[in-house]
């Protein structure tokens, strides 16, 4: 049997930092591949309201699926600390909690999304002659949501015992399954979004089963029995430290839905452009994103051990990696995005349209390093109450603001809908700079 743990509390930071990323930045990499192939094959073999479809419809499952994933990394947090603190049976209790927690919500959600799916596609204001395209793929990828989530909570878990390498394995399986399933059913059945949510189902139900044949052979650091599956204490911990989380999240992707309606009104090139930028921005942010889901589990350990100077120079240790990756990302997107957008589609409209947010988008790819590794240091604490505010003001004080006001002018550019994004964020790090200044002279103090 393997040893799944890591130890963060000693050694070189960087080098114990970037190994640990690396699964979750490959594993983010295929994510964010399995979700532009649906893009790209809709692009090349469906219909341009197919496309529309799929950038609407993907954007409500995934206000769904980043609410649950945000409320799971309290699991991530909890498991983290009571390994740095030699307490497994803990965390055994916090995973048997989640597992019948989120077995209830996924139940819950999928009569949700079926019955409500076509009202969402309305009040996402997508182009009349493509709201039946976005109410099917809500409703079949609805139908399998508690795959998605299982997956969701199942990378959490192991995050959380310090194992990005198997979330890596399982994300790369669900991956190849989509591509394939993607080809088949949009190239060579013609069916267009639907073919795409089909496949997407499919792909993560394979990618959950095989993932649990695996673990099997694990050897892991708690226990778990049929006892543990139940409502214990632990669950309220979790839900304390991951409902914030979940809540910023939520008004996060409310805030991107609320995008995408004022995007959709431009019209429908406008809309399928934004589609296709938005997934060329999810490569843009995988460092960011693999830097604040590392921090967090790594920094949880050591504030777990009482080694609060060693999270602090992680913490540092991620924005200079990240600030780094990101002015070459910055580069590809502001000068390159045409030819990138070019790959998702063959019409000359939405490539424009794409590569114009891009160019305002751009500077995102540099900011939000500096601002994820403060939110990944402070969740990392279990200060996500924090963690939500801010991101919050940064959201509907800056973000939607200029959003809006720059989708309402005559002839309005998403260039400038796109630098919404780069000054919400700027306005983010110096809430947390703030905060990070206060809490220190708070411990001196004390």
């Amino acid at each position: 049997m393997e040893n799944t743990v890591s130890d963060f509390t000693q050694g070189r930071i960087t080098g114990k930092l970037i190994r640990f990323m690396l699964p979750i930045l490959g594993a983010l990499v295929l994510q964010a591949a399995y979700g532009a192939v649906d893009v790209l094959v809709v692009g090349w073999f469906g219909t341009t309201e197919g496309l529309s479809g799929v950038s609407t419809g993907s954007s409500v499952i995934n206000l769904v699926t980043f609410v649950l994933t945000g409320l799971a990394s309290g699991i991530t947090v909890i498991i983290g600390t009571s390994i740095g603190s030699g307490n497994a049976e803990k965390a055994g209790r916090t995973i048997g909690s989640a597992i019948l927690f989120f077995l209830i919500i996924g139940v819950l959600l999928t009569i949700l999304l079926i019955v409500f799916a076509e009202p969402a596609a309305r009040l996402m204001q997508a182009p009349e002659e493509a709201v039946g395209n976005t109410v099917s793929y809500v409703r079949i990828c609805g139908g399998g949501i508690l795959f998605i989530i299982a997956y969701n909570v199942i990378s959490c878990i192991l995050r959380g015992i310090g194992n990005s390498r198997l979330p890596l394995i399982f994300v790369a399986i669900a991956c190849v399954a989509n591509i394939i399933g993607d080809y088949i059913l949009i190239a060579i059945f013609h069916m267009d979004q639907a073919g795409a949510a089909i496949a997407t189902v499919g792909a993560q139900a394979l990618s959950v089963v095989l993932s649990l044949l695996i673990l099997r052979k694990q050897n892991l650091p708690f226990t778990l029995s049929l006892k543990d599956l139940r409502f214990s204490r632990e669950l309220v911990s979790f839900l304390k430290i991951g409902s914030p989380i979940a809540l910023q999240e939520l008004m996060t992707q409310i805030s991107f839905l609320a995008l995408i309606a004022f995007i959709n009104n431009i019209g429908l090139a406008a809309s399928g452009g934004y589609g296709v930028a938005n997934k060329i921005v999810t490569f843009v942010m995988l460092i960011p994103s693999s830097i604040m889901q590392s921090l967090s589990s790594f920094i949880a350990q050591n504030v777990g051990a009482g080694r609060e100077d060693r999270a602090r120079r992680t913490m540092a240790t991620g924005m200079a990696l990240g600030a780094a990756v990101g002015c070459l990302m910055f580069c590809l997107a502001f000068f390159f995005g045409h030819g990138i957008s070019n790959i998702f589609s063959s019409d000359e409209s939405v490539i424009a349209r794409s590569a114009e947010y891009l160019r305002g988008f751009a500077p995102e790819a540099v900011v939000t390093s500096i601002l994820f590794s403060f939110m990944g240091y402070f969740s990392g604490h279990g200060k996500t109450l924090f963690v939500m505010v801010q991101s919050l003001l940064q959201t509907f004080l800056v973000r939607l603001p200029v959003a809006y006001i720059m989708s309402v002018q005559p002839d309005p550019s998403l260039s400038m809908i796109g630098l919404a994004a780069p000054l919400a964020t700027v306005f983010g790090i110096l809430i947390n700079l703030s905060y990070y200044i206060y809490s220190r002279r708070r411990e001196y103090d004390a």
